[in-house]
């Protein structure tokens, strides 16, 4: 997928500047795909120019002017055939198992650190999604159309983070019996 589907897809809900749609983005879309502010940024320039997006200049007293994007219906037609064709499966580039894969040549507690450092990392994230359904999701067949769709890529990532650490579990445990050994 490219930036620029991530950032029309985080846009079509409503339109916001772009220090808003980078705020949005961390906060959303940002969660299955990740961009700096400044890659935002030169994408929005590149999407504006392939008329996708559009922007409306927002005097502000005693502050630079604002930019407020949206998307154009030729970037709305662009986003729904690009939703309508099928995606490949996304390769896994991990350091973490290429370390695993290799980490018999190190001791075990080596290896063991690197993952309780994950664990806490992936603990946190979860806690973050569980604390983003308790508050925005409680309801789920409730939601508007467009929040539906939200929970449900919220959903994978719970669900991920759930599996990453029951996966945790298991190397721990056939770790621990190793060092027993």
């Amino acid at each position: 997928m490219a930036l620029a589907h991530a950032i029309l897809a985080a846009l079509v809900e409503a339109p916001c500047s772009g220090y808003d749609l980078a705020k949005r983005f961390d906060g959303s879309v940002g969660f299955f795909w990740s961009a700096s502010h400044q890659q935002i940024y030169r994408e929005l320039s590149k999407l504006e120019d392939r008329e996708w997006i559009s922007s409306e200049s927002i005097l502000q007293a005693g502050r630079p002017d604002k930019r407020l994007y949206s998307v154009t219906d030729l970037g709305e037609q662009h986003l729904k055939e690009w939703i309508a064709q099928p995606c490949e499966l996304t390769p896994i580039k991990d350091d973490l198992l290429v370390k695993i894969f290799a980490g018999y040549i190190v001791p075990n507690q080596t290896i063991l650190a690197e993952l309780e450092h994950h664990q806490k990392a992936h603990q946190k994230k979860l806690s973050k999604y569980k604390e983003l359904e308790q508050r925005y999701f409680q309801n789920p067949q409730e939601l508007p159309e467009p929040g539906k769709f939200q929970y449900l890529t919220l959903l994978n990532g719970i669900s991920y983070e759930i599996h990453w650490l029951a996966w945790y579990n298991q190397l721990m445990e056939l770790l621990n019996q190793t060092i027993e050994n």
